[in-house]
């Protein structure tokens, strides 16, 4: 039997404050994963159509193909970590377990062999970005469900993913520099053979070093679901749960533009290809420094109303930047820090909810599968990417792209689309179903808890 000691120190039962240690060294791995997943996100697409010469049409079905790989791998690993029973408790052995994975995919995504070349090198980049989704998939699923269990509090929950995020966006500060020496090289392949190998043994040593210090609570081992399609049910059946899948698609498919277009937007739209790094920092250093903003206002006004204007935020942004041409730089990164604001109160604020909703599931199942949770609303942010990749990949390729040659009006009309109007579209139904639709408040999550703790203090 585990008793109120065998708990993780700190929050226990009650939801008291965690330590600044306990949150830190849960953060502390996000920075190396960050820069492997940025980089990915914001370059690779560009890279794979301008240097290896891969038509945006085969990338772009490469990533949608990815996506159903992701709908067996991300439920799979979210139950099988909620089902792990170890010394070392469910989440963290899963965690070791992605240490080579993590620090070999960028080698192998970045650095196809010179001698491929058409059938043989998409397919080489088809594994390599199979490999890359499930390695992230094996650390993120069971790191984001670690995050949701470290405490039961409310806001405290919103504390934990602060840090988290600043984490992420300090691997965000990283990947910019290293965009720009790609984007700025004279030789990219050679830059990116440096680059994707120190950054995945970064990612591999860091992520050894945060798991070592974490901690987990001990009295969640045991708890998951029987089985997996059992596990997928409950989640399904959760009306809280289905309504964040809604909204995670919708406002993921704004948001994923950013790193697939915004380099085709500088260099064929803004003319601005040296200033692309410029773009990523006016949008991430506001996410930045708006994080200890968005634990103050959903403090004080409710999670559910700081999630919905931030979204909104974000789509009025969008929409401005429709309107940025040439010459017209400053307006652009003006307009991008708001998107950013917008963006950072969204990924502190998004997660803590997702961990309230989970207690839902726990109210009425008595199981605790934050694994199989997080693993779906995972799923849904990498299937809204693969979707726009596809959309973008195989609209650049209607409108006759053609790489480092001035575009045709309409590829850059179909670029100028895909990056502004349809963020702004996204985002804005997004949050409309949000306000509309989600009524898990703090209150009524309140009441939840009480119950909850009552249950776990008589047994």
């Amino acid at each position: 039997m585990v008793t109120t000691a065998d708990r993780i120190e700190g929050d226990g039962a009650k939801g008291n404050t965690l330590k600044v240690g306990e949150v830190v060294a849960y953060a502390f791995p996000t920075v190396g994963v960050s820069v492997v997943a940025y980089l990915l996100n914001l370059y690779f697409f560009k890279y794979a159509t301008d240097v290896l010469y891969i038509a945006p049409a085969a990338m772009g079905l490469i990533f949608g193909a990815a996506r159903i790989w992701d709908a067996v791998s991300d439920p799979m690993a979210g139950f099988l970590s909620d089902r792990t029973t170890s010394r070392l408790g469910r989440r963290r052995p899963w965690l070791y377990a992605s240490v080579l994975p993590i620090a070999l995919v960028p080698f192998l995504l970045w650095n196809p062999p010179t001698f491929l070349d058409g059938a043989l090198l998409i397919a080489w980049t088809a594994v390599a970005i199979l490999l890359y989704e499930t390695a992230i998939t094996i650390w993120f699923v069971p790191h984001s469900a670690l995050g949701a269990e470290l405490s039961m509090a409310h806001h405290e929950r919103t504390r934990v993913f602060a840090y988290r995020q600043f984490a992420w966006y300090v691997g965000f500060l990283i990947c910019v520099g290293a965009v720009h020496l790609l984007t700025v090289a004279d030789d990219r392949r050679a830059m990116a053979f440096m680059i994707s190998t120190l950054v995945g043994i970064g990612a591999g040593l860091l992520i050894m070093l945060g798991t070592a210090k974490v901690r987990e609570r001990l009295d969640h081992v045991g708890r998951g679901a029987r089985n997996p399609i059992k596990a997928l049910k409950d989640v399904l059946v959760n009306r809280h749960a289905r309504l964040l899948i809604l909204v995670f698609l919708i406002e993921n498919i704004g948001t994923a533009s950013l790193g697939i277009l915004a380099p085709y937007f500088m260099q064929y739209i803004m003319h601005e290809e040296g200033a692309y790094s410029l773009l990523l920092l006016s949008h991430f250093v506001p996410t930045i420094i708006i994080i200890p903003a968005a634990v103050w206002l959903s403090r004080r006004f409710g999670k559910k109303y700081v999630w919905f204007v931030a979204m909104l935020f974000s789509a009025g942004a969008y929409v401005g930047k429709f309107f940025a041409g040439p010459g017209e730089l400053i307006y652009l990164l003006t307009v991008t820090m708001a998107t950013g604001i917008g963006t950072g109160i969204s990924t502190v604020v998004g997660p803590s909810v997702q961990a309230d909703v989970v207690d839902c599931d726990e109210f009425e199942t008595g199981e605790r599968k934050e694994g199989s949770y997080f693993a779906i609303w995972n799923f849904m942010r990498k299937a809204a990417a693969g979707i726009v990749a596809a959309i973008t990949g195989i609209l650049l390729q209607w409108a006759g792209f053609e790489p480092n040659v001035e575009q045709t009006e309409g590829t850059l009309t179909t670029i100028r689309v895909l990056y502004t109007v349809l963020p702004a579209v996204m985002i804005t139904a997004g949050a409309l179903v949000f306000l509309f639709k989600f009524d898990l408040t703090e209150e009524a999550h309140a009441k939840i808890r009480a119950q909850l703790d009552a249950r776990e203090a008589s047994a």
